[in-house]
């Protein structure tokens, strides 16, 4: 992609209206614009992070075992009586009439309607366990959204539901979906932090909700050092469960169960939640199944939440400096730009046009930096966008047969030949994708 031709309107100054580093950082590399009070268009380099980060999620269920579907974002308001959820969710739910006066709501999650497409087809064990799950926009009608999209009205999220004959079975679904997390922000290239955590309106008696560790971080976390020692290859989840780990208004320091030298202290954000509420929605429902005796039981359920949208403001607090976003290789809108100092000088145009397609060619997602800026600007707004790797290209150096590779995430750099850098481009971005 040529820069001129993209559409990435950057900006110098900080919005006076936006608080967090990301809400701040999101609108002046140009990912998002406002278009009312905590609902955002995603523009081109943000809808690319959002897509690459629903990429990850969407592959690590599918590894998983979930099955994808497509739950639409309009609910009829019947189901939600039928459960007893109507009133009790409050003024956050979107409450509203179609023509012919029906209630109807814009989802805040989906346990009323997965619960009904289950039972409408499935009504013996033997179809059993089942894992679905979309990713979908909601809307919860916050009373003072802020923050950008880390606290906005709608939001994209993952969910899915798990059905299962028994608590026993329910359990290693929901301890299967507690791995598939740590797997996906590990893979993101975060580090979580799994906390026993309140069901709230969902219900239940088992929740779990991920906190991603950013300096940042709203929470202060307190948790056994041994939790950022997870290995991808052997994650067991009944032990990384057993750690201690707790929010600042939850924690006391007589009553900690583990010395001080294994206490970590950290700030955190919350991307993730995991709940098994049991027989809760089933019953109400008419979610049941025949057993091998012939018997209708019903069925025990679990739902699994993590805020798609959301973790890219979460991304954007774990990774950033003073001169803008420091993006992962997995989830950057560009794994390389080529910026081009020197638009009016033929060499400097002839070999930025040469490793740009080379790079291409390699299924690379390569930005070119071709505008007719100046300097500073273009360095800047590529700071500030903070694509992994930088291919400068200057005719100073160009005379010794040199351009500057800059790595964003660490912010080294080196002065090498045009051949050497994309070799090491090729070697480096390969083994990571």
């Amino acid at each position: 992609m040529k820069f001129s031709n993209f559409f990435s309107p950057t900006l110098k100054n900080i919005p006076a209206e936006a608080e967090i580093i990301s809400h701040q950082l999101m609108i002046r590399a140009g990912m998002i614009k406002q278009a009312s009070a905590g609902i955002y268009s995603w523009l081109p380099i943000g809808l690319r992070v959002l897509k690459n980060i629903e990429n990850i999620v969407r592959d690590e269920q599918n590894k998983a075992g979930a099955v994808e579907l497509l739950m639409p974002t309009i609910q009829s308001a019947d189901l939600w009586i039928k459960s007893g959820r109507y009133n009790d969710y409050g003024k956050e739910m979107l409450r509203i009439n179609d023509r012919s006066k029906r209630e109807m709501l814009y989802g805040p999650t989906n346990e009323e309607l997965i619960t009904d497409i289950f039972q409408s087809y499935i009504t013996s064990y033997k179809d059993l366990p089942k894992n679905l799950y979309h990713i979908q926009w909601k809307f919860r009608d916050e009373v003072r959204p802020r923050f950008g999209v880390m606290r906005g009205r709608e939001f994209l999220m993952k969910d899915n539901y798990s059905f299962d004959l028994s608590e026993e079975d329910a359990k290693i679904s929901y301890d299967n979906m507690f791995t598939a997390y740590i797997k996906t922000f590990l893979r993101l290239g975060l580090t979580p932090i799994a906390l026993r955590a309140e069901t709230g309106p969902i219900g239940g008696n088992l929740s779990h909700e991920f906190q991603i560790l950013a300096k940042t971080g709203e929470s202060t976390l307190y948790y056994d050092k041994e939790l950022e020692k997870v290995n991808t290859k052997k994650i067991d989840p009944q032990k990384l469960q057993s750690y201690y780990a707790t929010v600042d208004d939850l924690f006391d320091e007589n009553e900690c169960p583990i010395p001080k030298e294994q206490l970590n202290i950290s700030r955190g954000i919350e991307v993730g939640h995991i709940f098994y509420f049991g027989t809760k929605y089933s019953k109400k429902l008419g979610a049941y199944v025949q057993n091998n005796k012939g018997k209708n039981i019903p069925v025990h359920m679990g739902s699994y939440g993590i805020g798609v949208s959301r973790l890219v403001g979460a991304m954007i607090e774990a990774f950033h400096d003073e001169k803008g976003i420091k993006w992962p290789l997995s989830v950057a809108p560009f794994h390389i730009v080529i910026i081009n100092l020197m638009m009016n000088d033929e060499k400097c145009e002839k070999l930025s046009l040469e490793l740009y397609n080379k790079l291409k060619k390699e299924s690379l997602e390569v930005l070119y930096d071709d505008r007719d800026y100046s300097i500073g600007r273009k360095l800047s707004d590529n700071e500030l966008i903070g694509i992994p790797y930088q291919v400068i290209i200057g005719k100073r150096d160009l005379k010794n047969n040199l351009v500057e590779l800059k790595n964003r995430f660490n912010n080294e750099s080196k002065k090498i030949s045009p051949d050497e850098v994309l070799n090491i481009l090729l070697d480096r971005v390969k083994s990571i994708l």
